[in-house]
């Protein structure tokens, strides 16, 4: 006999509409897809940012059920957002999203085997559900790192995060702080530099830069894709094969790691005219030890006149200007964070409560994994899309399809009303999670002592990246997942 499965989606992202899709496509209806923001998208919703775009070609950033009529090899963000609704509505799954309602926290009841969900409303209104599965699709970069200068509270311009881009802020002709040199700051920073009076972008520690060769479809070639969606499968094939064939490059020793870091200092050489600037952009690190950036307009911006390179750290803001760690005082009218996230943090932003009254931050102690990415013991039926070490392969939208599909099966056994809570084996699960960790050590220069990246819990272990490919992890879920759960 069939068992009543409610499952709870939190968050409204990528992974979110994954798992809308995924469940509808199954068979499965008593699902809601709950979202703070006031529409669908994560990332793609709430940065706004100029120049903000894809770093992984369009083909393959997108959903292998919904190929799309890209614009160019790189979607920008409106792009993106708009395929994210236009994927809801297509597979007729906007009835079950509640956009607007934030989810709190949620607790296990352990005999009667559901979640019980606070979820509040823009008001701050509080309503409480119930449901057997728990699935967070909050992702990693949604949670922003806000610096804590001394004196920060004291600026008196306009300061706002880069997930949090004030458009109301006119930056024409002023003097613009920008803080961080990752990859959106090497979007934005070539996109505003035209307009302001002044740029100082300040580098704590110089990345790997190289060019992304993004370029927009003409009509005619974005027809002939339309006329086949064969040409289009192809294509995206394509992508996931070249991605493929440097999968090492991430790894110091290897041939193509020394091949990229060269192409990238020979790229930086052709790119910045002053000596002074390319040494300081120089990283004193492998390529792969820290996210490379993709940005064709980032070392070409600092030959503008505008344009400063400030090679130090942020220590403190005065209320109209910023002191780096040499002591120096520059003046600043706007001052833009591009500090990150807590990306390592994960579900930093909902306060999940599982067996015995244990919480799931005080049960991971500040080092987040789990059995795959996706379940922990002591938390039945919760689901992690985009959770511990699943960031890597190519293209996370792939990982989050797996995930998915992990998803649904997990609802499906729980709907044929044999088992009412399904957990994960400790031990299990624990040496599966080494062994992940094994193939950081060999396959990722992330890995190399001195590495310092957002990769990297507090204790120093490697708890965001997945170190293999999309087929090894496709694999490993498919045929892992039952080994490593136990059902009651």
């Amino acid at each position: 006999m069939s068992r009543q499965v409610r499952v709870a989606v939190v968050g409204a992202g990528l992974g979110g509409i994954a798992a809308a899709v995924k469940l509808k496509r199954a068979g499965v209806e008593d699902f809601t897809v709950f979202e703070k923001a006031a529409g669908p998208g994560g990332v793609w919703w709430q940065n706004t940012y100029p120049g903000c775009e894809v770093d992984v070609p369009s083909f393959a950033y997108s959903y292998s059920f919904m190929p799309h009529d890209w614009s160019g090899t790189h979607a920008k963000q409106p792009e993106l957002r708009d395929y994210a609704a236009a994927v809801i509505e297509r597979f007729g799954v906007d009835g079950h999203f509640r956009f607007g309602q934030e989810v709190l926290g949620a607790i296990w009841d352990e005999q009667r085997s559901v979640y019980t969900v606070r979820v509040a409303d823009p008001a701050g209104i509080e309503t409480v559900c119930e449901f057997e599965v728990l699935v967070s699709a909050v992702g990693m970069l949604s949670n922003p790192r806000l610096p804590d200068w001394p004196g920060l509270e004291d600026f008196e311009g306009p300061v706002f995060h880069t997930s949090r881009f004030d458009h109301d802020v006119d930056l024409t002709g002023k003097r613009v702080a920008l803080v961080g040199t990752g990859s959106t700051a090497c979007q934005l920073g070539p996109a505003i530099a035209p307009k302001v009076g002044q740029l100082d972008l300040y580098q704590r520690e110089p990345g790997h830069v190289l060019p992304k060769k993004a370029r927009e479809f003409d009509p005619e070639l974005r027809a002939r894709y339309r006329r086949s969606p064969l040409r289009r499968r192809v294509e995206r094939f394509k992508t996931f094969r070249a991605a493929r064939a440097t999968a090492d490059a991430l790894a110091v020793g290897t041939e193509n790691n020394a091949r990229i870091d060269g192409y990238f200092t020979y790229h930086l050489a052709k790119a910045v005219k002053d000596p002074v600037t390319r040494a300081a952009l120089t990283p004193d690190y492998p390529y792969g030890c820290k996210r490379p950036i993709f940005a064709s307009s980032y070392y070409p911006m600092f030959n503008r006149d505008n344009v400063t390179l400030v090679p130090h750290a942020v220590t403190e803001v005065a209320p109209d200007g910023l002191l780096d760690d040499t002591g120096t005082k520059r003046p600043a009218d706007v001052l833009i964070l591009s500090t990150g996230f807590h990306a390592s943090d994960y579900l930093a932003t909902l306060r999940v409560t599982g067996r015995d009254g244990v919480e799931l931050r005080d049960y991971w102690d500040g080092e987040p994994w789990a059995f795959l990415g996706m379940t922990v013991p002591g938390f039945p039926n919760l689901v992690m899309l985009y959770g511990p070490n699943t960031n890597g392969g190519y293209s996370v939208i792939t990982q989050l399809e797996i995930q998915a599909d992990a998803l649904v099966r997990l609802v499906r056994r729980l709907r044929r009303g044999r088992v009412t809570a399904i957990d994960t084996r400790p031990g299990f699960a624990r040496r599966v999670d080494g062994y992940v960790q094994e193939q950081i050590g060999h396959r990722m220069s992330t890995a190399t002592a001195g590495c310092r990246n957002y990769y990297h819990s507090a204790t120093g272990k490697n708890v965001t990246q997945w170190p293999l490919s999309h087929t090894a992890y496709r694999l490993a879920v498919r045929f892992l997942t039952r080994w490593g759960q136990r059902a009651t």
